[in-house]
């Protein structure tokens, strides 16, 4: 009973830590939780090297051993949106989204019951959708306007909390089992799209007109679960497996026009497996297979062009696709005090170029991300961990939305571009 007090008194402040928005770069997933994983390009399935196993495999939780992880990544995401070749030239022109400097907390807490029994909780995010774009020089032939031919800025904010206690078990003395609780919260705002909530000038694009822009946020919750197996087949080879079903989010009644589904925003289903392998002491390699099912959230998989109202069942969407990602990872304790660590990941870019024009307020199209770090031990129980990830360029263009309501080639062709880089630092306990 005293370790399930201390957890319900540690989780509300880890959900005051993770209050601000994770920025992601698979889809809107981040590419790894913890700092450990993301300096080895995410691989965290067949690993056990912090407390952050709700995010990733709860069952490598009962390998981390009693430990508090705190840290905090700043996060630099690049984005700009351009519209040229329109047969109305006042359409044409580029913008970069001003929000470029993003700080995402991460907190873990793990505890030992017995050698066979851990009980933690691991408080992280996803979002990603994060943009806003000044006004701009655009008129749509009404006046001033933003690149989406509304009034003001434009862009969204969407942030997802995820507070997951776990519990993880020893089957076997090699082999483990986990079970996250996934508590969702989410919250949501959109701004300057006013063209798409019925104006004047423009085909009737909602069936819930008012509900579409500049409601301010709204927020709605969720429960879910991840599962999780962790195996150390030899001295030298462990696997796991992960899996997290759909969340069936509370709808955003404030943007019931906009969202297919009259508000829904789920939080899609994703699984993903390891393997880590000791080649020589000191010396670990990871890789993982990671799958994000966002086609099965309708507000994000419907296509753009959906022959439907925006906020219908079968209303449009951003288009996105499934998305397969793929880590890579390397880790040596170069000495007593100091592990480095290096990694690769690409992922699927989940944005063709069929559903460009909403898509600028959500330019998810990062494909491949470098990553480095680094774990320093400042104590026999305490150490510092910091992690690098740069992941470059990456363009999709394709025709305008706008050239279907104004006539063929009176839209001409957009490009949505995006680069990022982040750097972490985390302090980990063990106790």
């Amino acid at each position: 009973m005293r370790i399930l007090k201390r957890l319900a008194r540690l989780a509300p402040i880890a959900a005051t830590l993770a209050a601000l928005p994770a920025f992601a770069t698979n889809g809107y997933f981040p590419h790894g939780y913890g700092l450990k994983a993301k300096g080895m390009g995410g691989t965290a399935t067949a690993l056990a090297q912090d407390s952050m196993g709700g995010a990733t495999n709860p069952a490598s939780m009962v390998w981390a051993g009693s430990r508090l992880d705190v840290g905090a990544d700043v996060f630099s995401p690049r984005r700009s949106a351009e519209r040229s070749g329109a047969g109305f030239p006042t359409l044409n022109g580029r913008v970069d989204s001003g929000r470029e400097w993003f700080l995402v907390p991460e907190f873990g807490y793990n505890r030992m019951i017995n050698s066979d029994l851990a009980l933690g909780v691991t408080v992280y995010g996803n979002g990603g959708m994060n943009t806003s774009y000044p006004q701009g020089d655009f008129n749509c032939g009404a006046g001033p306007a933003n690149i989406l031919c509304g009034s003001g800025g434009a862009g969204v904010d969407l942030m997802q909390l995820v507070v997951a206690p776990t519990v993880s078990y020893k089957l076997a003395p090699r082999h483990s089992v986990g079970a996250s609780l996934l508590l969702a919260y989410q919250r949501f705002k959109a701004e300057g799209l006013q063209a798409f909530d019925n104006a004047p000038g423009f085909p009737p694009f909602t069936q819930s007109p008012g509900n579409v822009t500049n409601r301010g946020y709204d927020s709605s919750t969720g429960v879910g679960v991840r599962l999780g197996y962790m195996g150390r087949l030899t001295d030298a080879v462990t696997v796991g497996a992960s899996y997290s079903p759909k969340i069936s989010m509370r709808r955003f009644d404030k943007y019931a026009g906009l969202f297919a589904g009259q508000g829904e925003f789920d939080i899609p289903e994703n699984y993903s497996l390891g393997v880590a392998f000791t080649p020589a002491p000191g010396w670990t390699l990871a890789a993982d297979w990671q799958r994000i099912n966002y086609s099965d959230v309708p507000s994000v998989g419907n296509p753009s062009a959906a022959a439907a109202p925006l906020g219908a069942d079968n209303g449009p969407g951003f288009g996105w696709r499934d998305v397969d990602v793929f880590k890579l990872g390397a880790a040596w304790q170069m000495n007593a005090r100091t592990t480095l660590r290096a990694g690769f990941n690409r992922g699927r870019n989940p944005i063709t170029s069929n559903d460009i024009t909403f898509n600028i307020i959500a330019p998810g199209v990062m494909t491949n991300h470098y990553t480095a770090g680094f774990t320093y031990a400042l104590a026999k129980d305490s150490e510092l961990t910091a992690a690098f990830m740069y992941a470059p360029s990456r363009t999709v263009s394709g025709p305008s939305l706008f050239n279907a309501v104004m006539g063929p080639g009176a839209g001409g062709t957009e490009t949505i571009r995006m680069r990022q880089f982040s750097f972490g630092v985390a302090w980990g306990k063990r106790f």
